[in-house]
């Protein structure tokens, strides 16, 4: 009889501090997210694998193939007079519309079209964003340069640095309740990419502790590893050197939706 009611209370006690984790999560069914990067995120990758886990209520993905952090010397502001639109395109061109749309295809101009569609009411006020890119940016800059001032007036946008400060304190200006969270570039199939992505890292780690967001680590600790990968064709995750395939994006899902779930608070 004894043992029965020791194992009773071990039970009640169990299922009172499962209870108590269950509650201290948030209920996603209620928060909407939003998201913005390259050719990694576009469309229902990585992050339609975190909607469907934590269960959001929607899912507001701006997301462009090629894209970048940072801006280039003719970028136009979203919805200014002019304004070409947004490409993905990275084949040789010397069409003059297609090169402005690709100029356009930067963090920047990417906020300010997430921005405009909640304000127009396609989409609602976001509770979570994340932010996935870097693979594409080339002129880094530096977070100690990027970072300088409290307003935006003074940042060079045309650097990574420049672009992401812009980009995360945009989003936190304007849904000030929003958790913010910035994944780093994966490990590809090769070393000197990998190389360059871990110089990126370092410029967004700072530039994430200054403004208090979260730096996931998709870069060392999603299960993609560089060992495993070839420099351009298949490998483990890889379809190609860079772009995760499906079981890849899925991996990545989960790791992401780990994190927020875990750091949302």
């Amino acid at each position: 009889m004894k043992k029965l009611l020791v194992s009773f209370l071990f039970f009640i006690g169990g299922l009172g501090t499962v209870l108590q984790a269950q509650s201290f999560f948030p209920d996603f069914s209620k928060l909407n997210f939003g998201c913005d990067g390259n050719s990694i995120t576009a469309g229902e990758q990585w992050s339609k694998t975190v909607v469907d886990l934590l269960g959001f209520a929607t899912h507001h993905n701006v997301a462009v193939g090629s894209a970048t952090w940072a801006c280039h010397p003719d970028t136009q502001d979203y919805g200014s007079e002019g304004f070409a639109g947004i490409s993905g395109g990275w084949q040789p061109t010397e069409d003059k519309q297609e090169l402005q749309m690709r100029h356009n295809n930067v963090a920047k101009v990417h906020i300010q079209k997430f921005i405009a569609e909640v304000k127009s009411g396609a989409y609602p006020v976001p509770d979570v964003f994340v932010f996935s890119m870097g693979t594409n940016d080339t002129n880094l800059g530096s977070a100690e340069e990027a970072l300088k001032g409290k307003t935006l007036d003074d940042v060079d946008v045309t650097t990574m640095a420049g672009g992401a400060r812009w980009a995360i304190q945009t989003i936190l200006e304007t849904y000030p309740q929003c958790r913010v969270f910035v994944c780093t570039p994966i490990q590809t199939g090769s070393v000197e990419h990998n190389e360059a992505n871990l110089k990126k890292i370092a410029i967004l780690r700072e530039i994430c502790r200054a403004f208090s967001v979260q730096l996931i680590d998709c870069y060392g600790e999603s299960g993609i590893c560089e060992k495993f990968e070839q420099p351009s064709s298949r490998g483990k995750y890889l379809r190609d050197g860079l772009h995760p395939d499906v079981e890849g994006q899925q991996l990545m899902g989960r790791y992401i939706a780990k994190e927020i779930r875990n750091n949302f608070f």
